[in-house]
């Protein structure tokens, strides 16, 4: 799939790669997406990945073996993919983890490699939409931050408040422009009211 899209070869037969996935598979293209970066997630584990590491009683790797168990290990680096593997294996006892063990695993390995949220209420920021489906269309767009948390932030936009990861936002330290969204800001949440 993904070098039917990545090359667009789904044009001799449909549109888009949603109409294609819709028509060929049965996916969204949400889904699709899923499926493509749980693959590449699987290909860094099975290729060099966990080489001479886990391994079952039989000798052989233990991977995992649904989406499920993959999808929380893409928010990692391929080094990393491998090592929270590891680790999901031991804590399912040898055993081929659930998706609840490996989503638990890489949340703890989230947590203690956290970047400090440094945003302030009022601080105007660019989204970045990279692999967010969520935030397709809303790439490059100005945000101004209406809640912090610890990994990510609130923001409102022309068109509703959304929560964002700070992997997405970009600040813009220019305090004249941030004035001036946060009173064009106001003035379009009032014409929606």
């Amino acid at each position: 799939m993904m070098e039917l899209r990545d090359r667009r070869l789904y044009r001799s037969t449909h549109k888009t790669f949603e109409e294609y996935c819709r028509s060929r598979f049965g996916y969204t293209r949400m889904a699709a997406t899923y499926k493509i970066a749980a693959a590449t997630v699987m290909e860094n584990l099975s290729t060099i990945g966990l080489q001479n590491v886990e391994m079952s009683t039989s000798g052989l790797q233990i991977l995992p073996t649904n989406e499920r168990q993959v999808r929380p290990l893409v928010a990692l680096e391929p080094e990393v993919q491998r090592t929270a593997c590891c680790h999901a294996v031991q804590v399912a006892g040898g055993k081929v983890p659930t998706g609840r063990i490996v989503k638990d695993v890489v949340q703890r390995i989230m947590e203690r490699t956290k970047v400090p949220n440094t945003y302030q209420l009022g601080e105007v920021c660019q989204i970045f939409a990279k692999d967010k489906p969520e935030l397709r269309g809303k790439g490059g767009c100005w945000a101004i931050v209406s809640a912090v948390n610890d990994f990510s932030c609130t923001v409102r936009m022309w068109d509703g408040e959304y929560a964002v990861g700070l992997q997405h936002l970009k600040s813009f330290n220019l305090p004249q422009e941030c004035e001036q969204m946060q009173v064009i800001c106001d003035g379009a949440s009032a014409q929606r009211s």
